[in-house]
């Protein structure tokens, strides 16, 4: 019997050194980072500002691979069945991750905050309430009069519905107590394109895509959805400086997000790596070009993050009525 304990504490002492060393030499290989959207796209110029990086402080190559269909739910679900070893990782967003199984829990089974694990968020931007150039308003306080005093005449372009902007712009409506006619498109640059032609009344739309059409006045910004002023639009407004608004706060967070069960020692090893990133003026020079600013968080906190964004986003789902299935 004695013999059988040495021998059993010899075997785990064995396999928990081996898993230490492991750990500890990740990564060793070629990590692949999926973005669940195409080339060129936000999101995707996001990943190739910081990916680059990350990489030279892990010290091994980082693929972005593009992976795109069903509004990244395809994506998504591709790195939830991967190994949980810290090789496949996905570079995340709200829709695919939260939203879609809100809006379609037929279609898309899966719970992203259950079976992914938040490593730590890349960068965040804000949306942007903007209105096409003849639009009779100039400020927040002045598109609430208009609408209620027009209930139904007014509409709202976003690129979809279900997405995170269509959902932002639900939250508007729902806040100020106003009527306004959702109009879906496929695809943010659609839907800029026919604001700045008139074509459209208001739309939602991340700052990084319509900031160069803010500053060239070829559509108006009425304010942004983050709770202070974005610092590449300083002359725009929050939306939470009008009465109606004052909670209203919402950023869009690009973040890195690993199959569940991915060992904590690699998941933290990856965060750490990320916030010296974070760190290098150059890096935050890049993305502020781009729209976007760097976004800290230990994967605790993103954790904390993200489930409080759920239960926010759920809320404003079931008020609206949203369901794709």
């Amino acid at each position: 019997m004695v013999l059988i304990k040495i021998l059993l504490g010899s075997l785990v002492a064995v396999v928990s050194h081996a898993g230490v060393a492991q750990t500890a030499a990740y990564p060793s290989s070629p990590i692949t980072v999926v973005v669940p959207f195409a080339p060129g796209g936000s999101v995707d110029v996001a990943a190739r500002i910081v990916m680059p990086r990350l990489a030279e402080r892990l010290k091994q190559p980082i693929v972005v691979e593009n992976v795109v269909g069903a509004s990244g739910t395809i994506a998504t679900q591709r790195v939830i069945r991967a190994r949980p070893d810290g090789y496949t990782l996905l570079f995340a967003v709200a829709s695919p991750v939260t939203v879609a199984p809100l809006v379609s829990p037929n279609t898309f089974k899966y719970d992203g905050l259950k079976e992914l694990m938040p490593i730590a968020p890349v960068a965040s931007s804000a949306f942007v309430l903007v209105a096409r150039p003849t639009l009779p308003v100039d400020s927040a306080d002045g598109l609430v009069k208009l609408a209620r005093s027009q209930p139904g005449k007014l509409n709202c372009g976003t690129d979809g519905v279900g997405t995170s902007l269509h959902i932002t712009a639900e939250m508007i409506k729902q806040m100020a107590s106003i009527d306004i006619m959702h109009v879906p498109y496929k695809s943010g640059p659609q839907v800029l394109t026919e604001l700045a032609g008139g074509q459209i009344d208001l739309a939602v739309l991340p700052v990084g895509l319509a900031q160069n059409f803010i500053r060239d006045n070829k559509v108006k910004a009425i304010g942004v959805t983050s709770q202070a002023r974005w610092e590449g639009l300083p002359k725009v407004p929050s939306l939470s400086e009008t009465a109606e608004f004052k909670s209203m706060n919402v950023d869009s967070w690009q973040g890195l997000m690993a199959p569940a069960h991915t060992d904590a020692a690699i998941v933290d090893r990856i965060a750490r790596e990320l916030a010296a990133v974070h760190t290098e003026p150059e890096l935050k020079r890049k993305l502020a070009d781009a729209g976007f600013a760097p976004m800290d968080m230990a994967p605790a906190a993103f954790a904390t993050y993200l489930a409080r964004e759920k239960q926010m986003l759920s809320t404003v789902i079931n008020t609206a009525g949203i369901r794709m299935d």
